[in-house]
């Protein structure tokens, strides 16, 4: 897959320093949305949740799934097979740990949500395996 691009870059970017993002996050969500990492299957917030609402970024807030499209994956992440916006995300070739996956970053703020597979279900066919800690809730009222 080629990297999308982002219409709304520019003036919607955020951007901090390595220092300002440490004080606004805890240290797992800095490791996952900031450094790449991973959290541990079926131990996130979210892998499990039934809530109805929307998913958003835990760095700057920017909606990127709905409830509405969350699945239960199998995998212990939250899945999803469509992002809110075609812009909420970007997805990058991936190559770290020996494999080609496709990463998949807040469009706004660059942060690490996860990785995009071809194995989802209809009507996309993709599931979005993001980590709970790239991830903050709200609910509907």
């Amino acid at each position: 897959m080629s990297d999308q691009q982002n219409p709304s870059e520019g003036a919607n970017k955020v951007s901090k320093t390595d220092a300002q993002w440490q004080e606004q996050l805890t240290e797992e969500q800095y490791a996952v949305s900031r450094c790449s990492g991973t959290e541990r299957a079926f131990t996130g917030k979210y892998w499990n949740h039934k809530e109805v609402g929307i998913y958003t970024c835990v760095c700057c807030g920017q909606p990127l799934f709905s409830s509405t499209s969350k699945y239960d994956s199998g995998s212990g992440w939250p899945s999803y097979w469509e992002p809110v916006a075609k812009e909420a995300v970007i997805e990058h070739q991936d190559h770290s740990h020996g494999m080609v996956r496709t990463e998949v970053v807040c469009g706004r703020c660059d942060a690490h949500l996860g990785h995009v597979f071809p194995d989802g279900p209809p009507p996309t066919g993709l599931r979005y395996c993001i980590n709970s800690a790239s991830l903050a809730f709200t609910k509907d009222d």
